[in-house]
């Protein structure tokens, strides 16, 4: 099927216009969608790349005028 026989077919589906149709960009599917791999973020690792101090913060004295 050609981009125009699918935008036509899908305008007589619709009862859109052509042009219309073809400005949202209707494409034909592949024939087996393909999944997408899950996006997962190992904290573990990326905590492994940050710098940590093992010593506690200074507390600074209170400002007193």
């Amino acid at each position: 099927m050609t981009q125009a026989e699918l935008n036509r077919a899908v305008a007589r589906a619709t009862g859109e216009s052509i042009s219309l149709i073809s400005s949202m960009g209707f494409v034909a599917l592949a024939e087996i969608p393909r999944e997408r791999e899950p996006r997962i973020v190992d904290w573990d690792k990326t905590q492994q790349t940050r710098r940590v101090s093992l010593q506690p913060r200074r507390k600074r004295a209170a400002f007193i005028t």
